[in-house]
């Protein structure tokens, strides 16, 4: 659909339908939370009991069994980056000295290489890189999109699996529990992927369409004096939105302005740790019937490499975190707020943020290494580490308030340190 030829009123039912389908897409996404969990839990509290591996080692068998964690439709970035590799004209416009948005129009428009490189921008184009309508869509980054192009021609590709880390495990099973230790990794390996599955193919393309009729909303409003802005739109609510398409009453342009400084100003650190009082701790496993212990046993272990990180002190030059994947790799440091950062991201930087999500897949070809304040080691950042088998360490704590951006860092894998070196 091209929403710029719809009419106000066919626009504004537009919006409608479009808030509906965001509404149906979190209710899929948090639908399938508890089979994205469980598995991992219950996997992860009966490997550990039965082995002492810590949980980062046991989480490496799940390498390979979330392909959508290696990035936006990354079988179609595959397939164009196979047909840049063999077209020489293909690789002259991607090497390329225009604009991002050009070097794209040129691949598209090439006969050899524009179909497959059409097929991955018409994957990606529409699809949220955040979590509101308020981020930008994959679309609207296309310096980043040609990075993704660049780097995955370079040879960017998944971690291959490592079965003998399989087989160093399992030999620590005792031998009455491999066969439940079997039954519960066969399980895990084949849930895992849909922890991320549930926003990409939900809630990250329906809040991307949304975007794009609140912006074509926008653009038509601020000419009439209701926006100072056309991508203030994305602060005004739908009956507001409705109401202004199609000749009623809305808020000022003053008014929306203001929200919109007040939602690009905010960030997590604003928010109170807690609403209400402390919360206490779960209940012990043990206070439960016995039917429930071991599912009550998953979600606690879950939960706990989730969110647990350590409370090592950190210095000005060097932070400790939890190591998610091993290996060792100096770079530039890349200190990335929320998505508008993503054009500044340079093939090989490490990544530097409080948190990821699956909506930072877009850039991951690009890094080099992942360094995140907040997470544990079922977090996103760490899923992503061993999926590309690069270096990772999450929960630092201070990173982003440590690390400038663009100083040379040194990411070790094995130790969960990263030290500052420039």
């Amino acid at each position: 659909m091209d929403v710029s030829l719809l009419s106000d009123a066919e626009l504004a039912a537009h919006l409608e339908a479009c808030v509906a389908h965001v509404r149906d897409s979190i209710y899929l996404h948090h639908k399938y939370t508890i089979t994205a969990c469980l598995p991992v839990g219950d996997f992860l509290a009966g490997a550990h009991a039965w082995t002492g591996a810590p949980f980062g080692e046991l989480m490496g068998l799940m390498r390979g069994r979330s392909t959508i964690s290696r990035g936006f439709a990354a079988e179609e970035l595959d397939v164009a980056a196979k047909a840049l590799a063999t077209s020489d004209e293909g690789r002259r416009i991607l090497g390329g000295t225009g604009s991002a948005a050009e070097i794209l129009a040129a691949l598209g428009a090439d006969p050899e290489v524009g179909p497959p490189v059409n097929a991955y921008l018409d994957a990606v184009r529409w699809r949220s890189v955040g979590y509101d309508v308020g981020d930008v869509t994959a679309g609207e980054l296309p310096a980043v999109l040609v990075e993704a192009l660049r780097a995955t021609l370079d040879g960017s590709a998944a971690a291959p699996e490592d079965e003998s880390a399989l087989a160093s495990i399992r030999d620590r099973v005792p031998a009455e529990h491999q066969d439940d230790f079997d039954d519960r990794l066969a399980e895990v390996r084949l849930t895992y992927r849909i922890r991320d599955e549930r926003g990409v193919y939900g809630d990250g393309w329906a809040t991307g369409l949304a975007r794009r009729a609140l912006l074509e909303a926008g653009r038509r409003l601020a000419p009439r004096g209701h926006l100072h802005e056309p991508a203030q739109a994305v602060d005004l609510d739908l009956p507001e939105v409705v109401s202004l398409l199609t000749g009623g009453e809305g808020p000022g342009a003053d008014e929306v302005a203001r929200r919109t400084t007040w939602r690009t100003t905010k960030t997590i650190a604003d928010a109170p740790e807690v609403l209400g009082g402390q919360p206490s701790g779960p209940p012990p496993a043990e206070w439960f019937p016995e039917p429930a212990r071991r599912g009550a046993r998953a979600i606690d272990t879950f939960l706990f490499s989730l969110f647990g990180v350590p409370d090592t002190p950190n210095t000005d030059t060097v932070l400790t975190g939890l190591p998610v994947n091993t290996g060792v790799y100096e770079g530039t440091a890349r200190v990335v707020d929320n998505s508008e950062d993503f054009g500044r991201i340079q093939k090989g930087d490490v990544l530097v943020t409080r948190m990821t999500s699956p909506y930072f897949n877009v850039v991951l070809p690009q890094l080099g290494a992942i360094v995140t304040d907040r997470g544990g080691q079922l977090c996103h950042a760490a899923i992503v580490a061993r999926e590309y088998g690069i270096p990772g360490i999450v929960g630092t704590r201070d990173a982003t308030r440590l690390i400038p951006d663009g100083a040379r860092v040194r990411v070790d894998g094995g130790t969960g340190e990263v030290r500052l070196l420039t």
